[in-house]
C-alpha cells in the first residue's frame, strides 16, 4: 500500500550547513536552517525559515513561517507568520500577517487584500413578484 504525502509535510530540507547563493523554485514545503543569498519563489508553496537560518533574499510564496533571520522583501499570497526569535529586516506583503511577541520586523508592512469576493452591497437585490388582483391592489 502507498503512503500519500501530508499537504503540510516538508517536501525539501536544507540543512544548517547548507549555503546557497542564486534562486529557488520549489513545490510543496521547504524548511530552510542554513544560509541562503539570491532569490525564493513558489506559486503555491510554504517557506520555513528556521531558527538558526539567515536569509539574504527576496522570498515569493503562498506561506512563509519565519523563526530565523530574513534580510529582504517577503511577498506571501496567503499569508506570513513571524515566530521568535525570528527577525525580518525589509518588506512583508501578504493579506495575513502574524507577528507573535518575541518577533522582530524592522521595514514596512504591506495587508494585500483576499481575492476579491462579491459582498453583500455589490449584490443585485431580488426581486421577487407580486401577485395583484385585477383592481391593482
Amino acid at each position: 500500500m502507498k503512503k500519500e504525502r501530508k499537504a503540510d509535510s516538508i517536501t525539501t530540507f536544507l540543512g544548517a550547513d547548507a549555503n546557497l547563493e542564486g534562486s529557488i523554485e520549489f513545490q510543496g514545503t521547504i524548511r530552510v536552517d542554513g544560509k541562503i543569498s539570491g532569490k525564493i519563489s513558489s506559486n503555491d508553496g510554504t517557506i520555513i525559515v528556521g531558527e538558526k537560518a539567515f536569509i539574504q533574499a527576496d522570498i515569493f510564496v503562498a506561506v512563509a513561517v519565519i523563526m530565523g533571520e530574513v534580510d529582504g522583501t517577503v511577498d506571501a499570497k496567503d499569508r506570513i507568520e513571524i515566530y521568535p526569535p525570528g527577525r525580518v529586516s525589509g518588506e512583508i506583503q501578504a493579506p495575513v500577517i502574524s507577528i507573535e511577541p518575541g518577533g522582530i520586523l524592522n521595514g514596512n508592512c504591506i495587508m494585500k487584500t483576499l481575492a476579491a469576493s462579491p459582498s453583500k452591497s455589490d449584490k443585485k437585490p431580488k426581486i421577487h413578484p407580486v401577485a395583484l388582483d385585477s383592481k391593482g391592489k
